[in-house]
Order: C-alpha cells, then structure tokens, then sequence
C-alpha cells in the first residue's frame, strides 16, 4: 500500500511536516552564527537571478546547479503537502511565495542570509512543482483513493 489511512496517515504527514520545516529553517535561517551579527543586519538583492548569470559565466556549472535545484527541491514538500490536503494549485503557490517570503524576510532581519528575488521565484516554483508532481504520481497509481484531475491539462480541475 502506496500511503498510510485516517489517523495514521495524519500523523505521519504532521512529523514529516514538521522535520521538514526544521530541516529548512535550519538550511535557511538558523545557520551558525544567525544571532551573532545585529538585528537588520541583512542585505538585499533586488536584481533578479543576477548571481546565477555570474555563475553561467564564470562556468561554475556545479554550484549553479547545487543553488537552482536546491532552491526548486527545498520547496517542492510545500507543494506536496497542499495537493495531499486537497488544496487547489493557487494555494501551492500562495504557500511557497508565502513561505519563501517569510523566509527571506527572517534572513535580512537576522542577518543570517543575502535576502534574494530569485530565491522567491525558484521557491515559488519548487512549491508549483511539488504539486505538479504529486498530481503525475496520482495519474500512475489508479489504486489510490485520492481524487485525480480528470483533464491532465487542467491541473486545478477539482470540484
């Protein structure tokens, strides 16, 4: 069997949940040293993805992709858990951008971070990916229970 039922299920989803969100936090905010520099002591890059095209041009093909995957993969749980709740695809979004933002905002304030654009627009879309990807493994395992898009090209296709 694919997923756990009722309370077991619940559970479940609420551990993972929360490691997820302990293990994000940690990768994004609470990293060593956070409170050792003084409250708003961030910076902010407004131009966005600017960073990567340095990368692309220097050819640092690796940490490019280590900071572009990274950013899509950390947030595709976001997605995941909205299609599991039975959420519609805006709410995935508005999760991620909202998440993201959060995010963001606690690094400037904390001073643990560069606070960026393009970090809001890869977490976003991990969070979109996460439900896409969700709904694709729905389509392949007609033993589920879960409700399934009837038009693929429709992903928010709920009642």
């Amino acid at each position: 069997m694919l997923f756990l039922k009722g309370a077991d299920m619940k559970k479940l989803f609420l551990v993972l949940t929360l490691i997820w969100l302990a293990a994000l936090l940690r990768l994004t905010v609470f990293r060593p040293g956070c409170f050792s520099h003084g409250l708003f002591s961030g910076r902010v890059e407004w131009e966005a993805f600017a960073y990567y095209w340095k990368l692309i041009r220097y050819q640092q093909w690796l940490y490019f992709s280590y900071l572009f995957v990274g950013n899509l993969v950390c947030f595709m749980p976001a997605g995941i858990l909205i299609r599991l709740c039975c959420g519609r695809f805006w709410q995935a979004v508005l999760a991620g951008f909202a998440l993201s933002l959060l995010i963001e905002t606690a690094q400037f304030v904390l001073g643990s971070g560069l606070s960026e654009l393009d970090d809001l627009i890869l977490n976003t879309c991990g969070a979109m990916l996460g439900f896409w990807f969700t709904g694709v493994l729905y389509k392949f395992d007609e033993k589920n229970n879960f409700p399934i898009d009837k038009n693929p090209h429709d992903i928010d296709n709920r009642p």
